[in-house]
């Protein structure tokens, strides 16, 4: 190779886009096997910790996009601005060949417009569900993005429908969970009773679900404690939340629960049954095969907005997947102390256990096998080579 080609190939820079703590970890695994297969590329733009540690220079932090729902994006809209501002300004700078955008669909959305602008192309990872709601933002893709790389099986050939160049690369969750096993073996590594019966509670990552949905969660923990003496409650704190925030309504209410630092798939691993905030964390508890129960509450207006967009028979990821309910549901107004304690009660053992455990084993088939990173990292390297 040429010493002109080498200076080349050093200058490649990628931009990388993230929001929210999963987000940043499969966008790190991507740059991790894209470095594996390029050492001369380089990275920079928005994420957290993960993206971080792969060396990738960050110019803002995801946690100052990171909000949910219509009341509480408004506040923070100048942030939000001031940040999409500076990576523009970056990209402008910087000039790189391909950008990879990952989730956070309103904010990554206007940010693919201006960069398809300077001529860069731009890969999304994680698609937006236009596929739920607000279908027309379809077309607004097919202008901006030209390669959309899909984690669930279904949304490859709902692109392709809409012209939208699409590939279905398969869910990074399945390299981000432990294999499932016997609960003893998680429980030692936890540090709980092995021979105890244990309920798994996550009840979400951000202070606004946390606020909506552990005081029924614990009320509920309460009901079923007294049900079944000696059961050991085990809850997640994700990572960035202060463990009195989940600790003070459970002492509260007479409740001692072990609570563990992050490792929520290996906590659900650890239980018997797991009731799981809708979201990510809803798939992860799927493939560690233990009986669960999903909710959610949002704010008032966000559901209501949200109810008259959205018409889906499911809101988990786990029944959208198996296009049937495979796992029980409760949202908003559904989410009452007596419902919950009402779905586990079955799934401790006997038919209904055995059910859900058999339509989990169907999902994980349908996911297919490992490597998204990988396929992300030759989608991105493809890319790369076509690029003015």
């Amino acid at each position: 190779m040429t010493t002109s080609a080498k200076q080349g190939r050093v200058k490649l820079e990628v931009m990388v886009v993230a929001g929210e703590a999963s987000g940043d970890r499969h966008a790190a695994d991507v740059v991790a096997a894209v470095q594996a297969r390029r050492p001369d590329v380089r990275f920079f733009g928005m994420g957290g910790p993960s993206l971080q540690a792969r060396g990738v220079e960050l110019i803002h932090g995801s946690h100052e996009i990171s909000v949910m729902g219509l009341t509480e994006v408004l506040p923070k809209v100048p942030r939000i601005l001031k940040v999409l501002g500076d990576l523009t300004e970056a990209a402008k700078a910087r000039r790189p060949k391909v950008a990879l955008l990952v989730d956070v669909p309103d904010f990554n959305l206007r940010l693919a417009k201006r960069l398809k602008a300077m001529g860069v192309k731009v890969a999304w990872y994680i698609s937006p569900m236009v596929w739920a709601w607000r279908r027309g933002r379809v077309h607004t893709i097919a202008r901006r993005v030209d390669r959309m790389l899909c984690i669930l099986p279904f949304e490859e050939a709902f692109y392709a429908e809409a012209g939208v160049p699409a590939r279905y690369v398969g869910s990074p969750v399945l390299e981000q969970v432990p294999p499932s096993g016997p609960a003893e073996p998680f429980r030692r590594a936890l540090g709980l009773d092995e021979r105890r019966k244990t309920l798994a509670l996550l009840p979400g990552s951000r202070r606004s679900e946390i606020s909506r949905i552990l005081p029924t969660l614990v009320e509920a923990a309460g009901v079923l404690v007294a049900l079944h003496p000696g059961l050991q409650l085990v809850v997640p704190v994700a990572p960035g939340l202060p463990r009195e925030l989940i600790e003070a309504p459970f002492l509260a209410a007479g409740l001692a629960p072990r609570l563990i630092e992050g490792r929520a798939a290996e906590v659900v691993g650890a239980s018997d049954v797991a009731v799981v905030a809708s979201g990510t964390a809803t798939l992860e508890a799927g493939l560690m095969r233990r009986p669960l129960v999903v909710v959610y509450r949002m704010a008032p207006l966000s559901y209501l907005v949200g109810r008259a967009m959205i018409h889906l028979p499911h809101f988990s990821l786990i029944n959208l997947l198996a296009r049937r309910e495979v796992v029980p549901e409760l949202l908003q107004g559904q989410l009452t102390v007596r419902a919950l304690v009402d779905r586990v009660e079955p799934l401790w053992s006997g038919p209904a256990r055995e059910a859900q455990l058999r339509g989990l084993d169907e999902v994980r088939a349908g996911l297919g096998t490992t490597g998204a990173a990988g396929r992300v990292a030759d989608e991105l390297l493809v890319l790369l080579e076509h690029v003015d």
